[in-house]
């Protein structure tokens, strides 16, 4: 379990999605305390903490199978959060039917777009056509309400449970490293040095427009013993030449290392924006 933070007001945190959706997973195993707060849009998710709607954001930015969650590295810097926490969450995909189907009545599978590839040779094996659903806890609440012993869903057991689908098969998914990482955000940032696997320290930088610029940003990492653990690029603005790198790094902006790096780092960019500093979850390593 998860301690809540002391500036806590509603006890809820957001979350993008259904009710049985994996956020949704990630939020009762993250914060099993709190209440989860459904919302349509990662949008909505931000502006849900930022009015006071919500104390916690959980939001997905990177999957072991499918990679980045497109748009969550935009909305990260703009939001006006701040990361205090990670979740790293297992898929495990799950075949969902009526009650008194089995697997052998199951002829299509419903579910997010991202997840029909990754259980694809179970579906395949038997004979079972995957159908593009908005959202895997959509398409479980859907195989509910429409009670068709022949039409499956691919989701969460916690879905099974909201909507009273059972369980025909579990963990179907192809590869068994499928993870999800999880960011939880909040409206203020937390320096306090906390969890028993070190610190990670988030920002986004924009380097200053000379040669060899990003080399140079990055040589405070290198010659200081700083591990790096993430680093990407994206565009802003809709323009080709200007380019924001997000990064995540080991250690606390206080350590003497971590503290030379940035103040290297901070030397050759234009901008330099700490989002986070959050305790490594235990199933990073």
């Amino acid at each position: 379990m998860t301690t809540l933070s002391p500036s806590s007001k509603t006890g809820r945190i957001a979350f993008q999605g259904e009710p049985g959706a994996y956020s949704h997973q990630a939020c009762r195993d993250t914060y099993p305390q709190m209440e989860p707060m459904p919302c349509r849009t990662f949008e909505e998710v931000i502006e849900a903490v930022r009015s006071g709607e919500a104390d916690l954001a959980m939001l997905p930015v990177e999957n072991t199978t499918y990679g980045r969650v497109a748009d969550i590295h935009r909305l990260l810097p703009e939001s006006g959060l701040r990361i205090v926490n990670e979740a790293f969450v297992r898929v495990h995909i799950n075949l969902l039917g009526v009650p008194g189907a089995t697997l052998a009545d199951i002829r299509e599978a419903y579910s997010h777009l991202v997840l029909l590839p990754q259980c694809a040779g179970f579906l395949r094996r038997h004979g079972i056509q995957g159908r593009v659903s908005s959202d895997n806890a959509r398409a479980a609440r859907d195989v509910a309400e429409r009670g068709d012993p022949h039409v499956a869903a691919l989701a969460s057991e916690l879905a099974a449970e909201i909507y009273g689908l059972e369980v025909l098969a579990r963990h179907i998914e192809d590869a068994d490293h499928n993870r999800t990482r999880f960011l939880v955000m909040a409206r203020e940032l937390d320096l306090t040095r906390r969890g028993e696997h070190g610190m990670i320290t988030t920002f986004v930088f924009r380097v200053r427009n000379i040669p060899a610029a990003l080399y140079k940003a990055l040589g405070g990492f290198a010659t200081n013993g700083v591990n790096m653990t993430k680093l990407e690029s994206y565009m802003v603005d809709g323009s080709f030449s200007a380019t924001q790198f997000y990064a995540d790094i080991e250690g606390h902006p206080d350590d003497p290392n971590v503290r030379l790096a940035l103040e290297e780092l901070d030397y050759f960019t234009s901008s330099l924006t700490i989002l986070g500093v959050y305790p490594a979850d235990p199933s990073r390593h």
